[in-house]
């Protein structure tokens, strides 16, 4: 895989993205309930709940990245591996 483009990376971006997500969603789904709009409520807590499994997908990238390099195995983007 290309140092530049390694799935530890992509795991951090989806980390971060993810934990962006899930503040949001927090806030606005506070917001909706003060407001009494149980629309903005549930929107806000859906996408509170899609940004903490983006999270977790993003730490899990970067866990599976980290094995593989501690086992020096490398794969092609399409799951080959390379001697």
């Amino acid at each position: 895989m290309d140092k530049n483009n390694n799935m530890a990376n992509k795991g951090l971006a989806n980390e971060v993205k993810g934990s962006v997500k899930e503040t949001v969603g927090k806030v606005r789904g506070d917001v909706g309930a003060a407001l009494d709009s149980s629309s903005e409520h549930l929107k806000g807590r859906a996408q509170q709940a899609e940004g903490n499994v983006q999270k977790n997908f993003g730490k899990a990238e970067q866990k599976i990245d980290d094995k593989l390099d501690k086992t020096n195995t490398k794969y092609t983007d399409d799951g080959a591996k390379t001697i």
